[in-house]
């Protein structure tokens, strides 16, 4: 038996609630460049408006600690004060070149709709072919994203038969549930399985969803660690850390 069985068995788990991007969709890749196309663009026109110089995002270490796994107007605003910006909100309806919040979020948005469209949605075969296998064994799924796409990365990769419930940015905004590293997102996946957190496992990559895990009490949380950041993944309270998943 696997390491990864013997854990799901001792914690008596029932379900399982995966993050999609840079879980099951090799997506977290397109957002990141998309993140970086435009803060960086953004941020060398502030400059020399300013003659400041603003560093541009690195996606080794800002996307990790400001923008991976959580809403996108939190990640806009996380990683502008990091370089000490502060921006108005705006409204979700604001078109880009508006300086907003809200904006520089839309913004991102277009670039990653665009990306998506020229390179498609790739899958992770080793999380594809585990999670077959365990629905078939009866297990419950469920799938969550803090990206508004969700459904649309989704239908793309050809895969939202293997989720019973899906909870994603569009939701997370109606029902005013809060972004990671609380565990909000999480909560609502379970509830709408029926399965109580105490058997159910996350499958998490970013180190704010290893920590909306712990802080929902969940049986079992599971670090992916796709970016060598086992450290990180293990810090933020991961109870297993690999980097794929097991083959029979």
């Amino acid at each position: 038996m696997d390491t990864l069985q013997q854990y799901l068995q001792e914690n008596n788990i029932k379900a399982l609630i995966f993050d999609l991007d840079g879980v099951v969709t090799q997506t977290a890749r397109v957002h990141a460049q998309a993140w970086k196309r435009m803060f960086d663009a953004y941020l060398q026109k502030r400059g020399e408006e300013e003659g400041k110089h603003y560093e541009p995002l690195d996606i080794e270490t800002d996307y990790r600690e400001y923008i991976d796994g959580i809403p996108r107007y939190d990640g806009v605003r996380n990683f502008l004060e990091s370089r000490g910006i502060t921006l108005p909100e705006g409204s979700p309806e604001d078109e880009t070149g508006h300086e907003t919040v809200s904006s520089l979020g839309n913004l991102k948005n277009m670039y990653f709709q665009e990306l998506l469209k020229q390179e498609g949605v790739d899958v992770y075969d080793d999380t594809i072919g585990w999670l077959q296998r365990e629905k078939q064994k009866g297990m419950r799924t469920a799938v969550i994203s803090a990206s508004k796409n969700c459904v649309d990365v989704l239908h793309a990769a050809g895969i939202e038969q293997l989720f019973e419930e899906h909870v994603d940015g569009l939701q997370s905004s109606e029902l005013g549930l809060k972004g990671k590293p609380a565990p909000d997102i999480f909560l609502e996946a379970a509830r709408r399985l029926g399965i109580v957190p105490a058997e159910t496992a996350v499958f998490e990559d970013a180190r704010k969803g290893v920590q909306a895990g712990k802080a929902g009490g969940f049986g079992l949380v599971v670090g992916i660690d796709r970016t060598h950041d086992e450290a990180g993944l293990k810090a933020s309270g991961a109870d297993l850390v690999f980097q794929k998943f097991p083959s029979i």
